[in-house]
């Protein structure tokens, strides 16, 4: 049995059907109603993150694997609470329960976003700054709420490694799949569909959901003897600009075609945060996502390519598989720009 946290989000619902296609049996923990298209052959629990005591029954003598895919993506001042609980508070949860059941293997779906932030460039040098997975997170620095989330979220799980827990954690960057409009990095497909006219400048790191999935389940799965790592899941990077003219020629749109100049950014975050004072409505932009891609980074991903052997696909095939996915098309209008 394979127990799921997050199971109807965009890694949640594809880890859900490489499960089944297995031929496993599985159990996964749900919150809000389970989608009309869910996986057959799942058994749903209803329940919270934080219900410790209904993780220790969802974890019976038959569960092996938990996956942890549950997890909050905002970078809005109001929900910095909220990633407390979630991202790590859950996340403790997850690991207690686990350490009840010697013997279970733990996988953790973390965020590129919990490595902090790129070091100091060289001077003299250029292009982009490379990310692997030995990052030292700066605890002198200033890190935007959710990346702080996913960084103390991890610290749980090295926790439960110190206490026996065969666990690995997975580190994806911009992950893209046909999804919810409205959720997570799915916003960006619909901000290209929408035809908006400005984007950010920097670089998108991106992966598809079927790699992340594919790497997960070889790395759980497959390759037991791999325990206390952590990978980069990231297919590569691209400008910004690059990925709208993909994305928005793909669903046939017009693309965006001004950039957004950094003292401009800065304008727009701070009224957008006075509106949301004023008015408790969440801000378009922030100040972590105005300032997000400032710095060029490259996430590296030779380390799970190593482990695992499996390519990541390219995103032309990506792209062109959300765009025939993604239905129905959005009809409102929505502001996003990449963290």
């Amino acid at each position: 049995m394979i127990f799921v946290t997050g199971g109807t989000g965009l890694i949640g619902s594809y880890l859900l059907r490489s499960l089944r296609e297995r031929g496993l049996l599985v159990r996964a923990l749900h919150r809000g109603p389970v989608p009309p298209a869910a996986v057959p052959g799942v058994e749903w629990l209803p329940g919270d993150l934080l219900d410790t005591e209904l993780l220790r029954e969802a974890l019976t003598p038959d569960v092996t694997h938990v996956f942890h895919c549950a997890g909050l993506v905002s970078y809005a001042p109001q929900d910095e609470e909220l990633l407390q609980k979630i991202n790590v508070e859950g996340s403790a949860a997850i690991v207690d329960a686990c350490l009840e059941r010697p013997g279970i293997r733990l996988a953790y779906v973390s965020s590129v976003a919990a490595l902090g932030s790129p070091p100091a460039r060289p001077e003299g040098s250029t292009g982009p700054l490379s990310v692997a997975e030995n990052a030292t997170w700066d605890l002198g620095a200033a890190h935007p709420a959710y990346a702080t989330s996913k960084y103390l979220g991890e610290l749980e799980v090295w926790r439960g490694v110190a206490e026996g827990l065969s666990a690995i954690i997975v580190n994806p960057s911009v992950v893209l799949g046909p999804g919810d409009w409205s959720r997570s990095s799915t916003r960006l497909l619909r901000y290209a569909y929408e035809q908006h006219r400005f984007y950010t400048r920097g670089l998108i790191n991106f992966v598809d959901v079927r790699d992340v999935v594919a790497q997960l389940l070889r790395l759980a799965l497959d390759l037991p003897q791999l325990s206390s790592e952590r990978y980069i899941l990231s297919a590569g990077a691209i400008p910004l600009a690059d990925f709208f003219q993909q994305a928005a020629t793909a669903m046939g749109r017009r693309p965006p075609t001004t950039a957004v100049p950094d003292w401009l950014a800065e304008i727009i975050w701070r009224a957008e945060h006075a509106r949301a004072v004023l008015t408790g409505a969440r801000p378009l932009i922030t100040k972590d996502t105005a300032r997000a891609g400032r710095q060029p980074t490259v996430y590296a991903n030779a380390k799970v390519q190593q482990a695992t052997g499996l390519p990541f696909r390219p995103l032309a095939d990506t792209i062109a598989w959300c765009a025939a996915g993604l239905r129905p098309k959005p009809q409102h209008s929505g502001a996003v720009v990449v963290s």
